[in-house]
């Protein structure tokens, strides 16, 4: 399998299944010197961590994390990180029942038709058990960030059409309710709404929406490498989210350009901007505003509801998926969405550091 590595110079790559032993992730390339510790990469995982609430997979998960290369002392040693995360709970007979039925909204058709072959038990490397993995390596790019006063903060803006209202907007309260929403009457809109979904056997969707702040300007290639493009890659990559947009995203198409461009003025000798219609990023390239966008992420396709499907044999039957799943995506994927942003904005810092002949200068005045 391809495609389980993401980054150029701050590079992560994730490895294992949902019914495995464990799973981990890899990271190569972050710097020597970071300070660095198990809890530092424990307090993203207890964000994402399952069994919390009602409103979450009741598997049982302590996800501990153990780094077992890279660090020594405290310290980061410029050597790869590897961290491993070990399953605990996995009940795989939970799925005997559809290793020869594809779930409708899964990857378990497109899995057989790939390799003719496919991990049943959870999904795989499909599941959202996989991004345990990637919030492991986030956790290690925000701390990097973190030390560089850049920070990135994520939160659900909307479960099941109940958007927040940014006049009520709390930061802290993300962390107090189960739905991971700055707004509490928000998010007790949709505990009812839940609660009805869950009665009738069915999930939420909703948008996750996330902030970076304190960017510096210039992140990011003009082509291929946009900033902006990169994020989407990284976040698209989350496999429950089916839509991204940055700034005004879609909402531009109805705009004039007097309305959507942002004005630039001048603030103690540093360019600002008057608005963020580009949601911080112009040109695939950060212009010193915030970096704003929105992830679009798709109701838990795992219900108890029966459904229509077909088998690996080609007969059609019908399914009602047991187990212990989300009825809703949203909550434990805001720290994901949070785990990914971090690794692209990383990953571009690092490059953007030989992007001029007089950092590389800076670096090396006086060794040669």
């Amino acid at each position: 399998m391809a495609g389980s590595s993401f980054g150029t110079l701050f590079r992560i790559t994730t490895w294992g299944e949902s019914h495995g032993q464990g799973l981990g992730a890899v990271i190569d390339g972050c710097p020597a010197g970071l300070s660095l510790c198990e809890e530092d990469i424990q307090r993203f995982l207890d964000r994402r961590k399952p069994g919390q609430s009602a409103y979450v997979t009741q598997r049982r998960e302590s996800d501990r994390a153990r780094i077992m290369s890279g660090v020594f002392e405290g310290r980061t040693t410029g050597t790869p990180i590897s961290i491993l995360i070990m399953n605990e709970d996995q009940h795989s007979a939970d799925y005997s029942d559809i290793a020869l039925v594809y779930r409708p909204g899964h990857a378990d058709y497109t899995y057989d038709a790939k390799y003719g072959f496919r991990d049943y038990r959870g999904g795989g490397r499909s599941s959202g058990r996989e991004t345990a993995a990637r919030v492991a390596a986030g956790a290690v790019a925000a701390k990097l960030l973190e030390q560089l006063g850049i920070k990135v903060c994520a939160y659900s803006q909307c479960i099941g059409g109940n958007g927040i209202d940014y006049d009520r907007f709390d930061i802290a309260e993300r962390d107090r309710n189960p739905f991971a929403m700055p707004d509490a009457e928000a998010a007790k809109a949709v505990e009812a709404d839940a609660q009805t979904a869950i009665g009738s056997l069915d999930s939420l969707g909703g948008i996750i929406e996330c902030v970076v702040s304190n960017m510096p300007a210039g992140l990011g290639e003009p082509v291929f490498d946009k900033l902006d493009a990169n994020l989407a890659k990284a976040v698209l990559s989350i496999g429950a989210v089916k839509g991204f947009e940055i700034g005004d995203g879609f909402m531009v198409a109805e705009l004039k350009g007097s309305e959507n461009n942002d004005e630039f003025y001048m603030e103690k000798g540093k360019v600002r901007k008057r608005t963020n219609h580009s949601g911080g990023v112009l040109g695939g390239i950060s212009d010193g505003g915030d970096i704003v966008f929105r992830a679009a992420v798709k109701p838990t396709p795992s219900i108890a509801s029966l459904q229509n499907t077909v088998t690996r044999d080609g007969e059609d039957t019908s399914v009602a998926v047991r187990g212990r799943h989300d009825p809703m995506i949203v909550p434990r994927a805001v720290v994901v969405v949070e785990a990914m942003t971090a690794c692209t904005i990383a990953d571009m810092l690092l490059q953007n550091a030989c992007s001029r002949l007089e950092n590389i200068e800076k670096i090396y005045e006086g060794r040669i």
